[in-house]
């Protein structure tokens, strides 16, 4: 999975992006298994998936505060 773009995130639902949420965090759950058997071969896709979760909070409070 590539880093999600910012343009995409905002295109979302807000169900998308908890969906897109929970997908990740279950992908950092597998990574940190992998990391820890000794299997995982990309390591800056545990940091791509920690920022696009990051990426995708802050684009749901600022869409948040807009509505408001």
């Amino acid at each position: 999975m590539a880093e999600m773009k910012v343009e995409d995130i905002r295109a979302m639902s807000d169900d998308q992006r908890e969906d897109a949420i929970l997908n990740l965090k279950k992908e950092r759950f597998n990574l940190r298994f992998q990391r820890a058997t000794g299997q995982l071969e990309n390591t800056s896709r545990m940091r791509e998936a920690r920022r696009d979760i990051a990426r995708i909070k802050t684009i749901a409070a600022q869409q948040r505060a807009k509505k408001k």
